[in-house]
């Protein structure tokens, strides 16, 4: 399996102790990627290896998160480290871009966590983000969200001028989840270095959204690097 590497986290699965795997490959290229080493590269582990890595750290965590890149890429590799985990009664959390409905629907049933990148309005995913998969990304929606055992996260990085508060107010209209984050997007790793002369938003340019937001989401977060995770009220 390619990875970028692995880490044990307090923030990756809220209320867990986790083990992060990153995997490498992603098939996007979205300009505000704060992982870009990701997209092509990694290091080939042999899945012993990582399962071995996992045995060896049961007695500090509860859960298993992977992310990336994206995992679904590398299909076989994650269905088995996911079986793995089951079986060692770990919590399990997935984070995707939302590409691969169908490669998602085979393991939801072994998913507690889903967190979906809602990169931008469905109909509006070519014009944006330069990839016209907005509805494979409506269909891993539905999918986790109907899974009856699966917590289910959308998440939007809100980049000014990339997107604007009609996209927000337009995602928030067309999502359903248990809970609707917006990340403040930061300029200091980005795939695209003109992006690092985009000004990062204010934690009150969040909550501003938010505020418009919250009338079509049942839970809304915001998310910044100075204040970390805010449940809105």
């Amino acid at each position: 399996m390619i990875i970028g590497g692995m880490l044990v986290s307090t923030v990756e699965y809220p209320g867990y102790i986790s083990m992060v795997i990153f995997t490498g490959g992603c098939l996007l290229r979205c300009p505000y990627c704060h992982n870009p080493e990701l997209i092509t590269g990694g290091e080939q582990v042999n899945l012993r290896e990582i399962k071995e890595e996992i045995d060896d750290s049961q007695e500090f965590i509860d859960s298993l998160v992977l992310t990336g890149g994206e995992p679904l890429i590398q299909y076989d590799e994650l269905e088995k480290i996911i079986k793995h985990a089951k079986v060692s009664k770990l919590k399990f959390k997935l984070d995707t871009n939302g590409c691969y409905p169908e490669r998602l629907k085979k393991i939801i049933k072994y998913v507690d966590y889903v967190a979906l990148d809602v990169k931008a309005p469905f109909n509006s995913y070519e014009k944006i983000i330069g990839a016209p998969i907005g509805e494979d990304v409506k269909k891993s929606m539905k999918i986790a969200y109907n899974s009856p055992n699966t917590f289910l996260e959308c998440r939007t990085t809100y980049v000014p001028g990339l997107l604007n508060k009609e996209d927000i107010l337009n995602i928030s209209k067309n999502i359903t989840c248990n809970l609707y984050t917006i990340q403040q997007f930061r300029n200091r790793v980005v795939l695209d270095d003109k992006l690092k002369q985009t000004n990062n938003p204010t934690r009150k340019e969040l909550m501003e959204l938010a505020q418009l937001a919250k009338n079509y989401v049942d839970k809304l977060m915001i998310k910044t690097s100075e204040f970390g995770n805010e449940i809105v009220k």
